[in-house]
């Protein structure tokens, strides 16, 4: 399927460059005889569509995203408590709904919001939006992160399918700034996909950040409300042809009002058993 576009918007994108060695982050101050390869060294002017027009046509499987109407409602986003107890639960429902998954596990959610860079000022919690052409896994760190979530049934779950979804939405308002961009699935390679090492003092993580390939098609959903949710793929174990990962990246959309409200989302990560 060709995707067809109304209209679209230009903005530059932090792509990493393919130095063959692998671009690291480093989650404290390493020794200063570390040479660091930071990632987002090569940024990019690309074509953002509006692909609100293709909405009903998007597959998870095949474009690496879909958006719906999230249906239920919650306002409570400033009580963790309550989130976990009351919006975690909508989020699984949600996901079973749009994927067919038998078992959905939630481990994890980030309310992003325009803070300081310094991590120091950061939470685990809240952080400010990622302006980094990334996705969350990789062929390893996918299966980890099952062991380190449900290791009694990781032995078994490994067996069968397994995907992630992250479901990115506003919590209480429109978003008018810094929109979440996606890469159609279809038009990255593996080839694009390198590896970056996430250094933490106990142990060192991996995710994926994107080279430039003039072929990756950007989609958005301009000014999203508060009852529209994304369901994003980044990471599934079946290799029959569906996406199994999924560049995506916020931007700062030249169309927004210099005096727009400051972007608040959620997004809540999540496993599925198939």
């Amino acid at each position: 399927m060709t995707m067809s576009f109304q209209k679209s918007v230009r903005a530059t994108m932090q792509y990493t460059v393919d130095n063959g060695v692998a671009p690291d982050y480093y989650f404290y101050d390493p020794d200063p005889s570390v040479k660091l390869n930071p990632p987002g060294t090569d940024p990019r002017e690309v074509e953002i569509h509006d692909a609100w027009s293709r909405v009903a046509g998007l597959s998870a499987d095949h474009e690496g995203f879909e958006l719906h109407d999230f249906g239920a409602r919650f306002d409570q986003f400033d009580d963790d408590a309550s989130v976990h107890a009351s919006f975690y639960p909508q989020v699984v429902d949600f996901v079973k709904e749009h994927t067919g998954a038998r078992r959905v596990v939630v481990f994890d959610h980030t309310i992003r919001k325009r803070l300081p860079a310094d991590l120091k000022q950061q939470t685990s919690v809240q952080r400010p939006a990622v302006m980094l052409v990334h996705s969350d896994y990789t062929p390893a760190s996918g299966p980890q992160r099952v062991r380190d979530i449900v290791p009694d049934d990781a032995d078994e779950l490994l067996q069968r399918r397994i995907a992630f979804y992250n479901v990115w939405k506003p919590l209480y308002r429109r978003v008018e700034e810094l929109p979440l961009a996606m890469i159609d699935a279809q038009t990255q390679d593996d080839a694009d996909l390198l590896r970056m090492d996430l250094k933490y003092r106990e142990r060192t993580g991996e995710i994926y950040v994107l080279r430039h390939s003039p072929r990756h098609r950007w989609c958005y959903f301009p000014r999203m409300e508060a009852h529209h949710a994304l369901l994003l793929k980044t990471y599934d174990s079946e290799t029959d042809g569906r996406a199994r990962f999924m560049g995506h990246s916020a931007f700062e959309d030249p169309t927004s009002p210099p005096n727009a409200p400051k972007r608040e989302s959620i997004e809540v990560r999540t496993m599925a058993f198939f």
